[in-house]
């Protein structure tokens, strides 16, 4: 009997799933889109599309791979902290403005509870220090209370709401499990004491979540045995009710487990003290920057310390910025040259990202500058507020030094200006990091951002971290696998788990000769933030 494991990630475009060996080798993947449905600041999802989407994956892995259905021994899931309303009878209630059933879930970029968020902030409770002292419109209280306000029959009719990987483990095994990683990450369960504090729920109006059991009290850690795949589940998935399912986690942290994983690698001992040198940086749609300590550490805009959201033991701090990806996907969207651009891109037998990097690589070379080529192209990447280390859910993008050149160089730029903007970003994160106590010397990136070459140099170079890649490319599902192995009771320990299934992969270094012009480039990102809350004040009145 050949043993394997199976993770399922379910981010804001796809549902994803690898199956694994306990060694950590990938024996397949798939891939399967999932809708979003978004208007302005709403963004809203099907709990019952992700449902069979995951369902569809397991089963394309399982056929690929040649694996026997009975020889997948634990199945975990990874997944976007999304908000998902459901009935007992795991019946679809919207939260969508228009009544739409089968808008259950609200997604985490969803902004609509922005103003109540600033309301909550403001009562300055002591939980929120756990937060970074100002909660986020993408967490669930700020939505639940915009649910209780706004959609009065949704908040009667909920006989649970969960974040998307607990509704998932839910609907796998039918027991209501929480998982560490989401409730202190996304709902102000304080992990280190192990209790939620009703005071802030009632503070804020919503102190009636907890009755019924709409928000369980069984808070377990990510890989804790559940309980089997239930007859249902189990005919779902195509598997057999033999195979264990372990408390899942959020998609973003599993990337940091599969990234970070490669540093016992050579560890003999697997210490958990080697990893408080290490950034994980996990770039999709939006970017996730995990850095985690033996000691607590309290830093203004980011998120945390979390107790236990990513490894046992360690305090987790969080810093994010809201769009990425996605932010890079916009500027080429909506660009006045895009159907030029993409058909250049076809003649030349590339994607528009490899043939934008060409283009800038070309601009370089004929130039004869390397990053200076944006000396006179300033942009402040807040194009859906800034997650950290602002915390400004207001903030707005700004893009300084534009022209009346309509070439395909001008896109080239813009482009080229945003993955700097991005990696400036990142830098303030880790700076923020540093002066609260954190020694991070390096980064382990995962996701779609290190499928780009482009974006992880400018990433090295910018924050003078060398970058270093993860041996299995798909990182967030191996992360997810090492619980499923847990649960399953193939390992006594998360860096057991970690030291036998992650192996390290290439590195890029960071550049000392782009030092100073990046360090003068980044104190103009800087300016333009308070420039921009200049701005604001002076208009407050209107």
């Amino acid at each position: 009997m050949s043993e394997h494991v199976i993770g399922i990630d379910v981010g804001t475009g796809s549902a994803r799933a690898g199956v694994f060996d306990l060694q950590g080798n990938l024996k397949a993947a798939a891939t399967c889109e999932i809708d979003v449905y978004k208007d302005g600041d709403f963004a809203e999802q099907s709990s019952r599309q992700i449902w069979d989407a995951c369902a569809q994956v397991v089963r394309q892995i399982v056929a690929e791979s040649g694996v026997n259905p009975a020889d997948v021994v634990g199945l975990s899931y990874d997944a976007t902290c999304s908000l998902v309303a459901v009935s007992t009878r795991g019946e679809a209630l919207s939260v969508a403005r228009d009544g739409d059933p089968a808008h259950d879930i609200i997604l985490w970029m969803d902004h609509r509870a922005k103003d109540l968020a600033a309301e909550i902030t403001a009562t300055k409770h002591p939980v929120l220090r756990y937060v970074g002292g100002i909660i986020s419109p993408e967490m669930e209280p700020p939505k639940l209370k915009w649910l209780k306000q706004n959609l009065p029959d949704t908040w009667a009719k909920t006989d649970k709401f969960l974040d998307l990987a607990d509704f998932l483990t839910w609907k796998s095994t039918g027991n209501d499990v929480r998982s560490l990683c989401t409730c202190v990450c996304k709902w102000t369960y304080l992990g280190h004491e192990g209790r939620w504090d009703q005071t802030f729920f009632d503070q804020i109006g919503i102190g009636d979540l907890f009755e019924g059991g709409r928000v369980g009290n069984d808070v377990r850690p990510m890989g804790a045995f559940i309980g089997n795949l239930t007859n249902e589940a189990a005919t779902h998935f195509g598997l057999t009710t033999s195979c264990a399912v372990g408390v899942g986690l959020i998609d973003a942290h599993a990337g940091g487990v599969g990234s970070m994983g490669s540093v016992f690698e050579h560890s003999p001992e697997s210490k958990l003290d080697d990893l408080q040198s290490v950034l994980a940086l996990i770039g999709g749609t939006s970017s996730c920057h995990m850095a985690v300590s033996l000691e607590q550490h309290f830093i203004p805009g980011v998120w945390g310390p979390y107790y236990g959201a990513m490894l046992p033991g360690m305090w987790l701090a969080e810093g994010g910025q809201s769009a990425t990806g996605a932010l890079i996907d916009h500027v080429i969207a909506n660009h006045a040259l895009k159907a030029e651009l993409q058909q250049q891109a076809e003649a030349a037998g590339q994607d528009v990202y490899q043939f934008l990097n060409a283009r800038v690589a070309k601009l370089k070379e004929q130039s004869g500058r390397g990053p200076e080529l944006t000396k006179n192209l300033h942009v402040l990447p807040y194009y859906h507020g800034n997650r950290s280390p602002r915390a400004d859910a207001y903030a707005l993008g700004i893009v300084d030094g534009l022209s009346l050149d309509q070439s395909l160089d001008t896109v080239a730029l813009s482009y080229y200006a945003h993955l700097q903007a991005i990696a400036y970003g990142t830098r303030h994160i880790i700076d923020e990091m540093r002066q609260a106590g954190y020694g991070i010397q390096r980064i382990h990136a995962c996701g779609g951002g290190t499928k780009n070459p482009l974006w992880l140099q400018e990433h090295a170079d910018i924050t003078g971290c060398d970058v270093y890649l993860p041996g299995e490319p798909e990182a967030m599902l191996l992360g997810t696998a090492v619980f499923a192995a847990l649960a399953a009771g193939k390992f006594a320990s998360v860096p057991a788990a970690m030291k036998a299934m992650c192996r390290a992969g290439a590195s890029l270094p960071a550049n000392a000769a782009t030092a100073a012009y990046h360090q003068a480039k980044y104190e103009c990102f800087v300016d333009l933030y308070d420039q921009q809350l200049a701005r604001r004040e002076r208009l407050r009145a209107f």
